[in-house]
């Protein structure tokens, strides 16, 4: 899959770059609320935290599976499983004690960024989708772990 869309490779979509730093907010704002004793409940803090976590990270198998099968390719099962485990590991961490679920949503996150990356090295995600995903990433993944030290 090639470049079908009139952006330069460099330029991240503007809806896609401000829904996606839009997204990063209730990390931010959990995370911050864990690490500082804020107006949130930790208990509250923590849970939130994880279960937007685990839906972002399922979120993001949803555009996996969205990327094997764009343009009516037929994936097969490499594909289409490697894009169902980012909501196999977050459905656990929402069962598991808070530290432990913010460490496996963060590597799970590093996980399925090196996916992004391996699809967008064989030209099967848009030119601009890594850059998108990189800082994404690492604000998520600072979060959680900030969350995890708090």
């Amino acid at each position: 899959m090639g470049v079908s869309n009139d952006f330069p490779v460099a330029q991240v979509p503007r809806a896609a770059a401000a829904l996606g730093a839009a997204g990063l907010l209730p990390f931010g704002v959990l995370a911050a609320a864990l690490a500082t004793g804020g107006l949130v409940p930790s208990a509250t803090a923590a849970r939130a935290l994880v279960a937007y976590g685990a839906v972002i990270l399922s979120f993001l198998g949803g555009i996996q599976w969205g990327l094997a099968i764009a343009g009516g390719a037929v994936a097969g099962w490499g594909r289409l499983g490697a894009a169902v485990v980012p909501a196999l590991l977050a459905w656990p961490a929402l069962l598991l004690p808070a530290t432990a679920a913010y460490l496996l949503l963060a590597c799970a996150f590093l996980a399925v960024l090196g996916a992004d990356l391996l699809l967008h090295a064989r030209g099967q995600a848009p030119a601009w989708y890594q850059r998108l995903r990189w800082p994404l990433t690492t604000v998520v993944t600072m979060c959680l772990l900030l969350a995890a030290l708090a």
